[in-house]
């Protein structure tokens, strides 16, 4: 964004009117700034000057001071605010604190910053949506050496495996638009403590008083983020020369930025405190990592691994359930096991028939598809009692009204008999007209195999189908004159029965609960332009979730103040959309996730006003 140097081709002052309404954007753009935080960068007395530059770009800065805001399109809609004013309040934004001062290199050099250069806390990852504004810090130093917007939303980089692109960087210490401040002024600098960070080549000022005056005093030795002492002269050569130097930066691609990190893993079982303290994880054999890896593997699936959740990416099996699961003080890495490789391991879980898993050909990602919790492994283990907290849980331990309203809503998918397979469930006098969850399901037709004695007697992991069962899965399915399958592998076999059910789902939200035909459709949020330039809102999908269309209108017109309308959805009776006046779509996916509970994965989010 001022990788490069732009003259501005306007500069003029803010009307009253126009300064209150910048209040307002700041105020509605950065959520968790208080008033006094805006009084900070925006003071309600100074005069607010904008200068426009040739590629859209709109530059507010507090006259005869320095620049506080920027907007990247010129329509108040992706407004940051500047290193300047991150140092002058530097909780304005959220922060991603990097590992180390080389990370620091790459982001002052104008790369973007990516997943493994961030340090995760002991937490876990902060909850975000993609394209919010966040700041980045550097371990040892509260001032923000620069600003972007996320790539990516949390669960999505969770998915991830925590890799690729966390935020695209649009603005950062010593780029164009802090060189174009005449004197490097730094706000309110009083009193200046100079904390040199782990680069060397790098040293922010990170303490600012609070004693108000002129912004006089100046960025000395310690800034430069070459290395060496340069005094005025030189500081002002490196300004001219600042072109060439950053053409030299904007060569280093994201792959060197995720090389240079390769050798950097996150670690989410490390406290803060004390970390010379910390023991050095135990070494374990290659048999030893495989006996750890199925303890921590019926551990969760015992534990926090729930029927509902199924299906599950192989590397959310992982990160979210099977690692907090292990010992503490034990490097628990796939690796280091027999089998070497993630998907492996869980095939072969897979044909032992303890899970049904398979790989997506499309995400390139073996699933977690069913559990067999009639399996002998399943049945004779037993887990300890301890908390296991994933991340979904973290994030809904925070905020009180929240939390209750995420307790209170419960989505699962369950299976009714139809037909096809209601021989089976009669045979074991099971009942054919009522529900039954996907592992209760697949109970049913392993409980069926035990008692048939349908089980391969040369291998284990193979079922011999009988006219009964060949017919429950596979009738009606076979072309003509294709012969019927007369054995089925384990772990196909709960996926195929699960398949030849009635599909319904279960929605329950204190004592209301809601049974309907077929999977559950998402709430869908998308975000438009109309006549005028005007961004507006539609939710719709909300009955699926027991929520009511004009409640939560009239929720959302006190909450975002802005005028909101419901109407009927075409062809589609007693089915509503609410209509919300601006482009509010991110704020209201977290809305219903915070107060109203909906699941991430029930939230599609889109944005028709990016080109």
């Amino acid at each position: 964004m001022f990788k490069k140097p732009v003259e501005a081709k306007s500069l003029q002052r803010l009307s009253g009117a126009d300064k209150k309404k910048l209040r307002r954007t700041a105020k509605e753009r950065f959520r968790q700034a208080s008033d006094a935080d805006i009084d900070a960068i925006l003071p309600p007395k100074a005069e607010i000057t904008l200068a426009k530059y040739p590629n859209r770009v709109h530059v507010y800065g507090v006259e005869g001071g320095f620049p506080v805001l920027f907007d990247i399109d010129g329509r108040g809609t992706e407004i940051f605010p500047t290193v300047y004013a991150l140092w002058k309040v530097p909780e304005l934004l959220p922060a991603f604190l990097l590992k180390g001062g080389e990370v620091s290199r790459y982001v002052i050099g104008g790369a973007d910053l990516m997943f493994p250069g961030i340090s995760i806390p002991p937490e876990g990852l902060p909850a975000f949506l993609a394209g919010q504004p966040w700041a980045v810090k550097v371990p040892g130093n509260p001032a923000p050496i620069a600003v972007g917007t996320t790539t990516m939303s949390s669960a999505e980089a969770l998915k991830a495996g925590l890799r690729g692109k966390a935020l695209r960087i649009t603005h950062y210490y010593h780029d164009s638009l802090w060189e174009s401040v005449e004197g490097h002024f730094v706000p309110n600098a009083g009193f200046l403590e100079d904390i040199v960070i782990e680069d060397p080549a790098l040293s922010l000022v990170s303490h600012f008083s609070d004693t108000s005056g002129d912004a006089s005093s100046s960025l000395h030795d310690g800034e430069a983020v070459e290395k060496g002492e340069p005094d005025s002269d030189t500081h002002t050569e490196r300004h001219i020369d600042a072109p060439q130097d950053v053409d030299v930066s904007n060569k280093i691609t994201e792959e060197v930025v995720a090389a240079d990190m390769s050798g950097l893993k996150v670690s989410n079982d490390a406290p803060a405190e004390e970390p010379n303290n910390e023991k050095e994880p135990q070494t374990l054999s290659s048999e030893e990592v495989d006996i750890l890896l199925d303890t921590c593997l019926l551990q969760a699936l015992h534990t926090s691994v729930k029927d509902k959740d199924l299906p599950m990416p192989g590397s959310i099996l992982w990160s979210n359930h099977i690692l907090p699961c292990r010992p503490p003080g034990i490097n628990l890495d796939i690796k280091k096991s027999s089998h070497k490789k993630l998907s492996k391991w869980l095939q072969s879980k897979s044909s032992a028939g303890l899970i049904s898993a398979k790989e997506d050909k499309y995400k390139k990602e073996v699933m977690l598809l069913a559990i067999n919790r009639a399996h002998v492994d399943y049945m004779s283990f037993r887990p300890e009692k301890r908390v296991v907290e994933t991340a979904d849980q973290r994030h809904d331990s925070s905020g009180g009204e929240g939390r209750q309203a995420k307790q209170q809503l419960e989505v699962a998918e369950i299976y009714k008999p139809s037909t096809h397979v209601n021989p089976i469930f009669t045979s074991l006098g099971a009942d054919t007209g009522k529900y039954y969850s996907a592992s209760e399901a697949s109970d049913v037709v392993f409980s069926y195999i035990e008692k048939e004695n349908l089980v391969k007697p040369t291998n284990k992991a193979v079922v011999v189908l009988n006219a009964a069962l060949c017919d429950a899965l596979f009738k009606g399915t076979i072309k003509k004159g294709s012969t019927y399958p007369t054995e089925i592998h384990k772990k196909d076999l709960g996926a195929t029965f699960l398949n030849r059910m009635q599909v319904h789902h279960r929605v329950s939200r204190g004592n209301e609960v809601a049974v309907r035909k077929g999977v559950i459709r998402p709430i869908q949020i998308m975000t438009e332009r109309r006549q005028g330039n005007k961004k507006v809102t539609r939710v719709s999908g909300l009955e699926s979730f027991l929520m009511d269309a004009d409640s939560l209108a009239s929720e959302l017109q006190r909450k975002f103040a802005c005028s909101t309308s419901v109407a009927e959805l075409p062809g589609k009776k007693g089915q509503h959309e609410v209509l919300v006046q601006g482009g509010v779509m991110d704020d209201l996916a977290k809305h219903l996730l915070d107060q109203y509970g909906i699941p991430k994965r029930y939230i599609e989010v889109l944005d028709k006003t990016r080109k």
